[in-house]
């Protein structure tokens, strides 16, 4: 199999004029704030710049290490821009309805959203050392290898051919987590509705070749909580694997889009692995149900993460957060059988390791089973509103 990722894979299907238009200027959007990072960033140390200039003379002098400092993180932030063009260069080519021509930076959009989607791409920054570094591998190791193991075990590949194991991992970030489920011979999809981890996933998995041929300064905004000056100037190499390195017959595809628009055909998937993903949602019980839904009889759900809950303070958002206890009880009148529970696994997202500010999750673990054989009522509540899924949304590799 080629290793490389079609731009295909992150195909969307539009539905009309309306659409297309609203897609192509979010997409826009995104690209506008990629290409704004430098700006913005330097604009907050030429601030903090002016206000050193403003302070006594033997102030300064006393602080001459830390006028040094920040420029080195000017310098930081130039080779998070280097690696960020390289990251949009082809980007256009991503999605088939978005043609190159259109593709420029539209008008600069209002305050809030800039600041927004600018912490949305130092996010992503830090997300390439959480997938796809060294030192992301504690991360990983505590978050994705509980998942790893618990899909092993349940599809063992000496009494199972796992290419005929398709799971699904909606969430998938810049897709280690589903990449990594391949590489062990599952038929592995990821999918990801934002376009800052789209992005940056397709250039790691299309365009990164070699271990260690990128780097990145992840922690160069955090400007607080530095014990050393060179904690918030560290640099950290990317890929620690090579991402072409798939075995010959992996199948490994990513897919963009909604989770719960694209999945909507019934009894597909074997399993289902979460990470950080279920409260993604406005409305939780939706992706619940959804999960239960796209299972076929017998297939398991496995999740790992905290309740963050995205969407509880933005403005204009709509959400609920119930609590995991109501969660599990959604869970299982549903209709799914819980086997495994952990409520206390601890968890680190994207963290800065020397930071004296760290911040650490109880996360729950739970895998839990869609019955083989379902009572025709609960057929009847769990089938509404299904229907074919679109070919175009999910394409395998």
């Amino acid at each position: 199999m080629d290793p490389n990722l079609s731009p295909n894979l992150y195909s969307k299907k539009m539905h009309n004029s309306y659409e297309d238009e609203e897609e192509r200027m979010h997409f826009l959007r995104i690209v506008s704030a990629f290409k704004y990072y430098r700006s913005h960033s330097l604009q907050r140390v030429k601030k903090t710049e002016s206000y050193f200039m403003s302070l006594p003379v033997h102030h300064q002098k006393v602080l001459s290490k830390y006028r040094e400092h920040l420029q080195e993180i000017k310098r930081c932030i130039e080779n998070n821009d280097h690696i960020i063009k390289l990251i949009i260069k082809d980007v256009t080519h991503i999605f088939e309805n978005v043609s190159p021509t259109t593709a420029q930076t539209e008008s600069t959009p209002n305050p809030r959203p800039v600041l927004a989607d600018q912490e949305k791409v130092q996010a992503t920054i830090k997300q390439l050392v959480r997938d796809w570094s060294e030192e992301g591998a504690q991360e990983r190791l505590t978050c994705y290898q509980p998942i790893i193991d618990e899909i092993i075990q349940q599809f063992p590949p000496e009494f199972c051919i796992p290419s005929e194991v398709q799971v699904l991992v909606p969430g998938a970030g810049l897709g280690r987590l589903a990449y990594e489920i391949a590489r062990r011979g599952y038929t592995c999809q990821g999918n990801e509705f934002s376009l800052f981890m789209l992005f940056a996933s397709h250039f790691v998995l299309n365009k990164c070749r070699g271990t260690n041929s990128y780097q990145v300064h992840p922690w160069v905004h955090q400007f607080m909580n530095n014990l050393k000056p060179e904690h918030q100037t560290h640099a950290v190499l990317f890929p620690d694997v090579n991402p072409s390195d798939l075995p010959e017959n992996a199948q490994f595809s990513m897919a963009a889009g909604d989770f719960l628009e694209v999945y909507r055909q019934d009894n597909h998937w074997d399993c289902v692995a979460t990470c950080f993903f279920i409260d993604c949602a406005n409305n939780v019980v939706q992706f619940i149900e959804t999960i239960y839904k796209i299972l076929k009889p017998g297939g398991v759900w496995i999740n790992l993460g905290p309740l963050l809950y995205h969407f509880s303070d933005i403005p204009m958002e709509d959400s609920i957060e119930p609590s995991y206890e109501a969660v599990r009880e959604v869970i299982e009148g549903l209709g799914f059988r819980m086997e495994k529970e952990d409520t206390h696994v601890k968890t680190r997202y994207a963290q800065n390791t020397n930071s004296m500010l760290q911040y650490e999750y109880n996360s729950v673990y739970f895998v839990c089973r869609k019955p083989n054989v379902t009572s025709s009522a609960d057929s009847n509540n769990h089938n509404t509103n299904g229907s074919e899924l679109n070919g175009s949304q999910e394409q395998e590799n």
